[in-house]
């Protein structure tokens, strides 16, 4: 019996690959999320106002202090018992979103108070409000330096998304494990598996390289 059997595995890719959309829509639908609501949670804890602080601090530490396949599970059972029933997806993106958005908000919190304290002021003298302030003034100035930061974290969701399987949608890792099932072999689907998540990881690193080079050269130009 050979370890590795090529016919079998050029079977089982286009299963593969299927999979490997969906695994690819949560990442980046996950990660768009992440990154506005982890802005909006950054902003809120920076506020004067302790209605929107506190409310924003309990969300970052609590999320951020429990297992992300709990906050899974939470959405996708809890949920309903309050009358907010979501499709698998939809509720496995939703958790993955959350999570991260509350470590993506401590990367935007630094890169915030990163900014030097003069560019506060002369916004403070141009009489500019608190909203003109952070779009024009602070943020352009804040993002750049934490896009690597940010980045890590799109490679994070990445790998995070076999938990999804939990509640059955069926990524590429889920899907690995059906053929490995059906076929009693496991080499062949599990470092397809694998494969992908490397390849995936390794062209995630590339934009957000990109990326940040891109932003470096708007700013200096």
């Amino acid at each position: 019996m050979t370890i590795w059997d090529w016919e079998f595995a050029f079977a089982i890719i286009p299963r593969l690959l299927e999979a490997a959309v969906i695994t690819v829509e949560a990442t980046v639908i996950g990660y768009l999320f992440a990154l506005v609501v982890g802005l909006l949670l950054a902003l809120m804890r920076r506020s004067h106002a302790r209605w929107l602080s506190w409310p924003a601090t309990a969300v970052v530490e609590g999320i951020r202090s429990t297992p992300l396949l709990v906050q899974i599970y939470f959405v996708f059972f809890v949920f309903p018992e309050f009358g907010v029933v979501l499709p698998a997806m939809i509720a496995g993106v939703l958790a993955l979103g959350l999570h991260f958005s509350t470590y993506c908000s401590e990367v935007y919190r630094a890169g915030i108070d990163g900014v030097p304290r003069g560019q506060w002021e002369a916004a403070q003298s141009l009489n500019l409000s608190t909203y003109r302030t952070y779009r024009d003034i602070i943020i352009p100035q804040a993002i750049p330096p934490v896009v690597p930061a940010l980045g890590n974290y799109l490679i994070g969701m990445i790998k995070e998304t076999p938990l999804l399987s939990a509640i059955a949608v069926v990524e590429i890792m889920q899907e690995g494990k059906i053929i490995g099932s059906e076929t009693f072999r496991y080499i062949e689907p599990m470092t397809l598996v694998g494969a992908f998540f490397l390849l995936v990881s390794l062209v995630s690193m590339v934009l957000i390289r990109r990326v940040e080079s891109w932003l470096r050269r708007k700013i200096i130009g």
